[in-house]
């Protein structure tokens, strides 16, 4: 799993966040002390928070098999995240295949190709 697929998911979920702090749609922009700003304030800082992960990424190449099994797993746990906020969306145009998929099914598709 690389930092791409986190990319991705992520410019995905703030496509479909992002209108929703629009006045247009009633909102105070976010910053409104009503619950539904509320809410949104903390979907988004959720999904900025599990997608920041670049540094995990990078790491992980050098790692040795104990650090990289843990950093594995924050990778997965972040995934699953990113993952089960965007599913909410699977009926979207621009919903891709790979953001229902778990982390291990990336790394497997990712290393297919290599393998040929």
């Amino acid at each position: 799993m690389d930092a791409q697929h986190f990319e991705r998911i992520t410019a995905f979920v703030e496509d479909r966040l992002r209108p929703l702090f629009d006045a247009e749609t009633g909102s105070e922009h976010g910053f409104g002390m009503d619950d539904t700003s509320r809410a949104l304030r903390a979907l988004l800082n959720t999904v900025r928070a599990a997608a920041a992960v670049r540094g995990l990424a990078e790491k992980r190449r050098t790692a040795d098999e104990a650090m990289r099994h843990i950093i594995d797993q924050a990778l997965e746990h972040n995934w699953d995240v990113l993952r089960g906020i965007a599913r909410n969306w699977e009926d979207h145009p621009d919903f891709l295949r790979e953001f229902k998929r778990h982390a291990w099914e990336l790394d497997e598709a990712s290393a297919a190709p290599a393998e040929s």
